[in-house]
């Protein structure tokens, strides 16, 4: 499940429909805006995590810790049973979805990793050609 601000939650999750080439029939997002109510949202959000628990848990991402996502996540966490991670990224996403059917606990490092090796600095001339 992916909780952000505006319109990122969404963009991510169709990145990475795009780059896997198929539907994650196991993802929601959740978009949070300025105006909106938090203790809405937080209902919202916790009807969404009901909904996506098959048993095997949730993993949260949100874009930036300390921001309302990432507040409205931290009020959901079950240890165990739903866990949340701030800095949402591409990687992070694609990462998260490549290994939904894994353990908890393996989802939240798979998601982790994914994200931090998702950050290199790129040198000119030593780019790879992948897409």
């Amino acid at each position: 499940m992916i909780i952000a601000h505006g319109d990122l939650g969404r963009s991510l999750a169709d990145c990475a429909r795009h780059i896997l080439g198929r539907e994650p029939e196991n993802l929601a997002v959740m978009a949070v805006d300025k105006t909106d109510d938090p203790e809405s949202k937080q209902a919202e959000a916790q009807l969404l995590v009901n909904r996506l628990d098959a048993g095997d848990g949730v993993v949260i991402l949100t874009d930036m810790y300390g921001g309302t996502p990432s507040n409205i996540a931290s009020r959901l966490i079950r240890p165990g049973r739903v866990e949340a991670v701030a800095g949402a990224s591409l990687p992070m996403v694609v990462r998260a979805l490549c290994y939904s059917s894994q353990p908890l606990e393996i989802v939240v490092s798979k998601a982790i990793t994914g994200g931090l090796e998702g950050v290199l600095y790129i040198i000119p001339g030593e780019g790879n050609a992948a897409n």
